[in-house]
């Protein structure tokens, strides 16, 4: 199964990158995902389901010890006949 997650950390920063949007965005870089797209306002990435599922284990934790009062996250079972 492919999974999609969407999720964004909180407080926002207009000013600078919160240590906890970095600790998130070094985590879903280095998770070996598809699709990785790390933006101001919202992360996502696509990947098979166990990896993903990691993924979000690891982006709540790194990001809650680096400050996050609040993770939104979404995770999307992806249509397998759009896998590249």
């Amino acid at each position: 199964m492919r999974l999609r997650v969407e999720f964004t950390t909180e407080p926002f920063d207009l000013d600078r990158v919160p240590p906890h949007a970095e600790a998130a965005r070094d985590v879903l870089q280095g998770a070996g995902l598809d699709a990785v797209d790390v933006g101001p306002f919202g992360n996502s990435a696509e990947g098979v389901g166990d990896a993903v599922l990691a993924a979000v284990q690891q982006v709540l934790s790194a990001s809650l010890r680096s400050g996050a009062t609040r993770v939104s996250l979404q995770v999307s079972v992806v249509d397998e006949e759009r896998t590249p």
